[in-house]
């Protein structure tokens, strides 16, 4: 018999976004390309946090169960869906559905679809709301369903499907590997992971942050220079790196000299999304080496299963906290207070 409903800790009001409420809700339809995963865990992301506190602007479903970065067996498939078996463990990341028609979603960029249906907080194209991961089941598409590798850990695989992806995609597509330096600015959940994946692509990771004060995790994490942001710090950097991942979500960085630093026709890339927009730029400082400021949105389903594998090759582990789910509040208010050392992983706690 299909799957009708979920439980999950919801957030009813953006106003009280630490008060997550057990609720049973419907879940969409089990169309012919989807596949119903039951949860074992889900990573907190800090996008969880932007949503239901209202920060990315009001909702477009009644309530939230947010989290997007789910790790579960396979329990029901569509009539079409192939690749995928019931008790399969899969992933499930920040989207769960695309249009199939457009331009993005004709190539490998169906990330990049004009119509995405996201990992909560979203309405499918029949109007139907979309749940995420804080919950006992997630529906999605079969494109954006992911086999896990058995030697990875459900906990340290949760996370990758978001944070890890959103830096492994950039990474990826602007040649980082041997020979390259990468820089990172920010060392919170998105830069330790671009810090983890630039080191096992092989590339120079230099962490620019904005103290000393997360150093010695950065050079464990295999950086291999920390710089902190003090006045004059881009003076003897020129034209040294060939490409920076900014993963910080701040409007206040030093983006003009960060951006000094890159070699000629050379990239910054934007995946930390600060609420209130940038503004702190001139168009002179990327004359001076014809840089390019960019952004990127997540990864295509063949990023993602390079990703994971890179994973298992370079044992890349990622730092993770683990709570139980009811914990859900504690995890946010360690996202809100930037202490999350430095992701935090919910463990699926419902009986339901």
């Amino acid at each position: 018999m299909t799957i009708t409903h979920a439980t999950g800790y919801a957030i009813k009001d953006p106003k009280d976004y630490f008060n997550f409420e057990l609720t049973k809700y419907e879940l969409e339809p089990l169309e012919d390309n989807r596949v119903t995963v039951a949860v074992e865990c889900c990573g907190v992301c800090g996008s969880d946090h932007h949503t239901i506190s209202g920060g990315w602007g009001p909702w477009e479903t009644k309530f939230v169960v947010t989290g997007h970065e789910v790790i579960g067996k396979v329990v029901e498939i569509g009539s079409k869906v192939t690749e995928f078996k019931i008790g399969q463990r899969v992933g499930v990341g920040a989207q769960v559905g695309s249009c199939g028609e457009c331009k993005s979603c004709k190539g490998p960029n169906e990330q990049y679809c004009r119509q995405p249906v996201h990992g909560y907080n979203t309405l499918w194209y029949d109007n139907h709301e979309h749940q995420g991961g804080y919950s006992t089941h997630v529906r999605a598409q079969e494109r954006f369903v992911f086999p896990i590798p058995d030697a990875l850990e459900s906990t340290d695989a949760a996370s990758m499907l978001c944070g890890g992806l959103t830096v492994f995609s950039p990474l990826v597509r602007n040649g980082a590997g041997p020979g390259k330096k990468v820089g990172v600015v920010g060392l919170g959940g998105l830069g330790h992971y671009a810090v983890l994946f630039g080191n096992a692509l092989g590339a120079e990771v230099t962490v620019f942050s904005r103290s000393d004060a997360k150093k010695e995790d950065a050079l464990k994490m295999g950086a291999k220079r920390f710089i902190a942001t003090s006045k004059g710090f881009e003076k003897d950097l020129q034209f040294e790196f060939d490409l920076i991942i900014v993963t910080a979500s701040s409007s206040k960085l030093p983006l003009d000299e960060l951006l000094s630093t890159l070699d000629v026709e050379k990239k910054l890339v934007f995946v930390g999304m600060p609420e209130e927009g940038l503004s702190n730029i001139t168009s002179q400082t990327l004359s001076g080496n014809a840089a390019a400021l960019a952004s990127s949105h997540l990864g295509n389903k063949q990023e993602v299963e390079k990703m994971l594998k890179l994973a298992v090759e370079k044992n890349v582990k990622p730092w993770v906290n683990i709570l139980p789910m009811k914990e859900a509040a504690k995890a946010i208010k360690a996202v809100e207070d930037n202490t999350v050392r430095y992701r935090s992983v919910l463990l699926q706690d419902i009986n339901a």
